[in-house]
């Protein structure tokens, strides 16, 4: 496609750090073409926990020490374009990609199995183990390019890919279904509230975990039951109550959670915001026989799904607040002070410089 930039904008990490690692820049090379990728125009991109973890180098198993700091257990390449939640346009392709995909609005899926056509040996995770979309392009494998036919807003579509990929694939592997009893701790983040919607529509009772301002909201997206993160919950709930635990949380409340869950039942967890350290009794695990799920990488069809749901409007985007991508700082700061429910997504700049030929 003739008319694309030679330069774009876009937001680098430099390093691992503070917010001052983050840098905004206007001349950023736009990204090459492997024979199997898509370019694409993004025209939102959504805040994740994983974006300020990788900055601060959360990952890494080893203080002071970023060999294994990236999402995968490796180092990271600096500067980083990171930006794992992206809708954008397809505006050119590969060597090897039928060129009817340009025109295409798309969603990309954040967890990378495949880069120019290759199966990777480790998943990647868009926008730490390659650049994302907190630029005005992006490359991707087009196997990770899903078109989407929606109404919804640019920015309400870049709401949903990694949040609601990560709810619906620990909801997928923990066999939630109709009439099952699911807590959601977290229930007011992305993913919280992700897997309270795709919980509802399977027919779930779900049980809410969040703070006492957010009760509503939450109520709204369709939870049976609204708990408090200072209630005991088992004498709220009743030990052996719940069918599955979703845990974006973990911390000091997590015994409990394994109280609560009746024999048999499941845990799944990708997230760990209140604490990655636990306190585990092993004899509740093997004595009520429970399956623990730790969920990273997206099954085979889940992201599939979730275009589905997205284009039944089965599931609504939940954005509680936008910035234009040169206030990442001012969206990473609004993202962790945790007032909001659902996304806070940043727009992207559509002003070009340097006009390719």
């Amino acid at each position: 496609m003739t008319n694309l930039p030679n330069t774009m904008h876009g937001v680098q990490l430099t390093k691992h750090g503070d917010v001052d690692a983050l840098r905004y820049t206007t001349n950023i090379a736009l990204p090459a073409l492997a024979s199997n990728d898509v370019l694409i125009k993004v025209m939102a991109a959504g805040v994740n926990n994983t974006d300020v973890n990788t900055r601060l180098a959360w990952y890494s198993k080893q203080d002071n020490n970023s060999d294994d700091a990236g999402w995968s257990g490796s180092a990271l390449n600096f500067p980083r374009i990171q930006g794992a939640d992206v809708c954008g346009v397809i505006v050119a392709v590969g060597n090897n990609v039928n060129a009817d995909r340009i025109g295409e609005r798309v969603l990309v899926e954040p967890c990378l199995i495949k880069a120019n056509g290759e199966t990777l040996t480790s998943p990647w995770y868009f926008g730490s183990e390659c650049d994302g979309g907190f630029a005005q392009y992006t490359a991707v494998d087009s196997f990770h390019a899903y078109k989407i036919s929606s109404r919804y807003s640019d920015v309400e579509l870049a709401s949903f890919p990694c949040s609601y990929s990560t709810a619906e694939n620990m909801l997928y592997r923990a066999s939630a279904k109709e009439g099952s009893t699911i807590l959601v701790t977290g229930a007011s983040g992305g993913v919280g509230s992700a897997a309270v919607q795709l919980a509802k529509a399977r027919g779930a009772y779900v049980i809410a975990l969040t703070s006492k301002s957010k009760a509503q909201q939450l109520t709204d997206l369709g939870a049976d039951k609204v708990v408090f993160r200072e209630d005991d919950l088992v004498e709220m709930l009743g030990k052996n109550s719940v069918d599955i635990v979703v845990d974006l949380v973990a911390g000091e409340q997590w015994p409990c959670l394994l109280d609560l869950l009746k024999p048999k039942g499941c845990y799944a967890v990708s997230g760990a915001i209140g604490g990655a350290m636990v306190t585990l009794d092993i004899r509740t695990l093997y004595l009520k026989d429970l399956s623990f799920f730790g969920c990273t990488v997206l099954e085979p069809g889940v992201f599939k799904r979730l275009i589905c749901f997205i284009e039944q409007e089965k599931i609504k985007p939940v954005v509680a607040q936008t910035f234009p991508l040169n206030q990442i700082v001012e969206a990473q700061q609004a993202f962790l002070q945790k007032r909001h429910v659902g996304k806070i997504v940043l727009t992207i700049p559509q002003d070009g410089s340097g006009v390719r030929t």
